[in-house]
């Protein structure tokens, strides 16, 4: 099935439900992590275990299928333009930040195996993504393997991305098995964007029919992952569409209403809160658990889900202030194919 070019040009100035929908991911990831961390460090599960658990099967699928989306538009740019943007764009602010993670973990790694492990760890980084930073090291790849794919039938890619995901491939390295597992979302999101907006459309139109298939999948969804059987083959990709659709959908409702606006924020700087919440989550996570003035797990998962998105934030304007702006928007200097007039800095969205 062939992209209706044209539409996604037409409406790819910046769409209220995308960055709900967008709101909607990031939230989930800072999320999932948190109430992880803040669960093992504690050795046991609090209420919030359940929402990660009914949100795994869709919670990145929706991400990367948002992430293809707009790719027509792009996609028959120059090589060295398309490199710049969908590559050296990524590639700085993964380097960066993986750096300023490690730094933070550096000595506790050093205590345990000696600074030589460390420098060889910080290399391995560069092969191996680090920490929560497995996302924006995939992206670029996926950019590059749809442009250099364009010769092959849709229809047969789009096959083997899902043979790839329904295979379950597990070789212990995360970029081939998140490769395996996502690429068919991603490039989806590319192949069959004039689907996904008539489905934004007719959501938006008739919201009660909407809310009524919201209320099946979120029966559906539960029923799958609580019974044990969301991450089978093929019950899985269906789930992980099934779930990407119920997040467009839930944006385009949200976005209709006005409502919870905040997750519109999130959304319009979902890339800035991915490379920064780690700092706040971690420094919450810990304040809680070691002062015990809380003492309910889930109530604290709520916390430091709440902490690391409000402080990522709260981290990207108080580098703004500082005229740290490298943190969050690329310098002219790491740009391969600068616009004209050559901007000073290209932000991570």
């Amino acid at each position: 099935m062939t992209i209706n070019g044209t539409a996604v040009t037409e409406r790819s100035t910046r769409i209220d439900w995308v960055d709900y929908a967008k709101g909607i991911c990031i939230v989930m990831v800072v999320m999932m992590h948190s109430v992880l961390g803040v669960e093992k460090a504690a050795g046991e599960t609090g209420f919030m275990h359940a929402v990660v658990m009914f949100a795994q099967p869709f919670r990145m699928p929706d991400f990367f299928l948002i992430s293809g989306l707009f790719l027509a538009v792009v996609i028959d740019r120059d090589w060295r333009t398309y490199l710049d943007r969908k590559v050296a764009h990524f590639a700085y602010f993964y380097v960066l930040w993986m750096t300023i993670q490690f730094g933070f973990k550096a000595p506790g790694f050093a205590a345990e195996h000696g600074w030589q492990h460390v420098g060889a760890l910080y290399l391995e980084s560069l092969v191996e993504p680090f920490g929560t930073l497995w996302f924006i090291y995939l992206l670029p790849i996926f950019f590059v393997v749809t442009k250099l794919s364009r010769g092959i039938p849709p229809a047969a890619i789009w096959l083997v991305a899902a043979a790839l995901e329904t295979a379950q491939v597990a070789t212990d390295w995360t970029v081939i098995d998140e490769f395996c597992a996502r690429f068919v979302y991603f490039y989806s999101g590319y192949l069959f964007a004039s689907y996904v907006f008539a489905l934004s459309d007719r959501s938006r139109e008739k919201p009660t029919l909407a809310l009524i298939g919201l209320a099946l999948w979120t029966l559906i969804n539960g029923g799958l992952v609580w019974s044990g059987v969301g991450h089978w083959p093929l019950i899985s990709l269906a789930l992980g569409f099934a779930g990407a659709g119920a997040i467009i959908v839930m944006g385009t409702l949200l976005a209709r209403m006005q409502w919870l606006n905040f997750l519109r924020t999130c959304g319009e700087h979902s890339i800035v809160i991915y490379l920064a919440f780690f700092l706040p989550m971690a420094v919450t996570r810990t304040l809680l658990l070691k002062t015990g003035v809380i003492t309910d797990i889930g109530t604290i998962s709520l916390l430091v889900t709440v902490a690391g998105v409000a402080g990522a934030v709260l981290i990207w304007r108080l580098a703004l202030l500082l005229r740290a702006d490298f943190l969050f928007e690329r310098p002219a200097a790491f740009w391969i194919a600068p616009k004209k007039p050559a901007p000073a800095l290209q932000p991570a969205e």
